[in-house]
């Protein structure tokens, strides 16, 4: 039992760290010319952040997506559905964002993952509320990043 445990949050953690790494390295080319080019808003955290904010929030989502995967709930497998397509508009975004850099398209795409953010949070919770509790600083800051994906929007459209 405890081997399995141990898995879970390993694969669940690795898949999303892993998403998260790869849509960096595929869109790195536009970071780097968005982080010297682009008209950024007086909030902006420096580019360093953006790495240890992501790097916490992935790990977040891995745990929570174990615990729920973990539970013997009925619904487990939907809510693990909705975390995966979550996952993968979250990769999407970046690309959009930075590798294309059509901003005004991004930030409907961010709220797209926004509202599925909640869905996800919501289900989590309903199955193990701490798996749910722990998505809250991904929404505070997916609530922050439509700020900055708006202000940049406006700043160089």
């Amino acid at each position: 039992m405890k081997n399995r445990k141990i898995k879970a949050y390993a694969v669940f953690i690795a898949a999303a760290l892993l998403t998260g790494g790869i849509s960096a390295l595929v869109t790195l080319p536009g970071m780097k010319e968005y982080m010297s080019e682009a008209i950024k808003p007086a909030l902006s955290p420096p580019g360093a952040v953006f790495g240890a904010v992501w790097t916490l929030l992935y790990t977040l989502m891995g745990i929570s997506a174990a615990e729920v995967y973990l539970s013997d709930a009925p619904d487990r497998w939907r809510a693990l559905t909705v975390f995966a397509v979550q996952l993968a508009v979250n990769f999407m975004w970046s690309v959009f964002f930075f590798g294309l850099a059509v901003y005004g398209f991004a930030l409907i795409w961010l709220l797209l993952l926004l509202v599925l953010t909640a869905i996800m949070t919501a289900m989590f919770y309903g199955i193990k509320r701490r798996a749910g509790l722990l998505q809250l600083p991904y929404i505070a800051w997916l609530c922050f990043a439509l700020y900055l994906n708006f202000a940049v929007w406006m700043l160089n459209g």
